[in-house]
């Protein structure tokens, strides 16, 4: 599925490409970034290119967000574990920001665009997403967000789910 480049108000949104290496190289080696994601910080190059290739061969997208005043890359966002089953069709979306970026309502800004992707393009019939306990900041913004959060608690992840594109930041 070829995926539209996105641009919001302070970001320019397009998908990761081996061309990004450098880019995902720095992005991916703050801890902060990394802290509750399932991989490691990155330590070199090859890493940053497994990671851009795990997600062009994945089913879904991933996003890399630009800062608009300095093309910086400052975080990245999409869909994976996508999967179109006869009754319903879901995927999972996954975000991350620099430090230095939050508190801004970027992701906010990112995601709102690409819930709109999962519905209108993907034809999802609705979205998960998972936090770990601790990650109080991306379970404020999934419930903004108009993420509803699932009663039972797994592997010590909390699940949330958004089934409606019109209850997006309402």
């Amino acid at each position: 599925m070829n995926y539209p480049n996105i641009e919001t108000e302070r970001l320019f949104m397009r998908e990761l490409t081996l061309d990004d290496v450098e880019a995902v190289y720095k992005h991916f080696s703050y801890p902060e970034v990394t802290r509750f994601m399932d991989i490691e910080v990155c330590k070199d190059l090859r890493e940053a290119e497994e990671i851009i290739a795990f997600h062009i061969h994945d089913s879904g997208c991933r996003y890399g967000l630009f800062n608009k005043e300095n093309d910086e890359l400052i975080g990245t966002c999409g869909f994976h574990c996508w999967s179109t089953e006869i009754l319903e069709t879901k995927a999972e979306i996954g975000f991350d920001l620099s430090p230095n970026y939050w508190g801004r309502g970027l992701m906010q800004e990112a995601l709102m665009k690409i819930t709109r992707i999962g519905f209108d393009l993907m034809k999802l019939d609705y979205i998960e997403a998972t936090t770990e306990v601790e990650n109080l900041q991306s379970q404020r913004l999934l419930e903004k967000m108009g993420f509803n959060q699932e009663s039972e608690l797994k592997d010590n992840l909390m699940y949330f789910t958004l089934r409606d594109k019109e209850t997006v930041c309402k």
